[in-house]
């Protein structure tokens, strides 16, 4: 059996990263998740434990979400968390999660373009994630775009669509 402190926690709560396109409809929604697809063709050797929580678009977040989110974090055991997570709100799911000063690296991070979408950045940004979830030291961070940001130092400009330093 694998040491549970190598193994890397999958927080799967939404965001445009897991949203479908319903043709008929013509919208955007949540169905089944993708990250069991994604993890699979990211071909991650290390061993992963997927939790899925409620999805939800990040503009959608209360507190009692978050509250969700840190006790899923809390009660790990594992040391690497990656939280996938909608982008609009992430800095502010950060901030909750970095106050708590847990004992654990968790990065969150998401997509700008639906996983299912032609030219989305779920895939690397998902892979990205896990790298670095193994390689920095505890605390919680954003991982977008292919750089990482400290969770206290860290924007979306909307305007770019690109994580930046405040």
């Amino acid at each position: 059996m694998a040491d549970r402190s190598m193994t890397l926690r999958i927080l799967a709560t939404g965001g445009t990263f897991d949203k479908h396109y319903d043709e008929i409809a013509g919208k955007l929604g949540f169905g089944a998740g993708h990250l069991p697809e994604v993890i699979r063709r990211a071909r991650i050797t290390a061993p992963v434990a997927l939790e899925q929580l409620p999805f939800l678009d990040s503009l959608d977040m209360q507190d009692t979400d978050r509250a969700r989110i840190l006790a899923s974090c809390t009660r790990a055991a594992e040391d690497g968390i990656i939280i996938i997570h909608g982008t609009d709100t992430m800095r502010e799911t950060a901030e909750v999660l970095g106050s708590a000063k847990l004992a654990k690296t968790i990065i969150l991070t998401g997509a700008m373009i639906p996983y299912e979408i032609a030219n989305s950045d779920a895939l690397f940004n998902f892979g990205f994630a896990c790298g670095v979830a193994q390689t920095l030291l505890h605390g919680v961070y954003v991982a977008m775009n292919a750089q990482v940001f400290a969770w206290d130092n860290v924007q979306k400009n909307r305007s770019a669509g690109v994580f930046q330093p405040l």
